[in-house]
């Protein structure tokens, strides 16, 4: 795992918005004063998630209304799919989220 600064200040009240991280697009959120840091497409319609909204713990995809859990990623039950979800840690010095190093990364570093 590697750990990526974010270069910016983020609000205190709830969000949802897009950053590039380590080339990536990644939705990050704050939903009810928690972070949580996702993959930015719907994995059902290729729907930008930053483009949706928060439910019950849930970000929910603007196009067909796709809900994924916002702590394990896990579809609604009936859409039997899932989105990728990042660690983050609120530091001092800033936020940061966790990637994993693919692994020609990882050998070639």
């Amino acid at each position: 795992m590697k750990w990526f600064k974010l270069d910016t200040d983020l609000p205190e009240q709830d969000f949802i918005n897009v950053f590039k991280v380590n080339g990536k697009k990644i939705c990050l959120i704050r939903n009810q004063g928690k972070l949580h840091a996702v993959q930015n497409r719907c994995p059902h319609a290729g729907g930008i998630l930053s483009n949706g909204w928060c439910d019950n713990g849930n970000i929910v995809c603007p196009i067909h209304r796709y809900e994924y859990d916002l702590e394990t990623g896990r579809g609604a039950a009936a859409q039997r799919d899932y989105i990728d979800i990042y660690p983050v840690e609120e530091r001092s010095d800033g936020i940061y989220i966790g990637m994993k190093e693919s692994f020609w990364k990882r050998l070639f570093s």
